[in-house]
């Protein structure tokens, strides 16, 4: 029986996670998750944003004119319609940076496809 652990195979199992740890590199962390959630919330706010825009115009000007119901009701419907405008663009201005970050980069020279030497 061995009285403690072997030196020798400690120091190769060393040397071996050594080699693997300066082979690979741990990937720095993605932030993709909390960019989609960021998204996400800048969506909702800007559609509550036009709905309470549209509230307090419509509202504002129907005590004004003293129309109630109605400026404050087409109103509302503008500030949706709004809110969700601003909401397409900003998820096609999402979607445009993905599709430029997943573009490939064209190599350097000549494109062999086309090569017609």
């Amino acid at each position: 029986m061995s009285d403690g652990p072997d030196k020798e195979r400690l120091d190769a199992l060393n040397g071996r996670l050594d080699a693997l740890r300066k082979g690979k590199e741990p990937a720095p962390r993605e932030e993709s998750h909390y960019s989609q959630a960021q998204a996400g919330w800048r969506m909702v706010t800007e559609l509550v944003t036009g709905l309470l825009l549209g509230f307090g115009i419509g509202y504002g000007l129907d005590v004004l004119f003293g129309t109630l119901p109605l400026l404050m009701i087409i109103f509302t419907m503008l500030g949706f319609i709004a809110g969700v405008r601003t909401m397409m663009r900003t998820a096609q201005e999402i979607q445009d940076k993905k599709m430029q970050s997943d573009a490939p980069v064209a190599p350097a020279g000549k494109d062999e496809m086309y090569d017609d030497d």
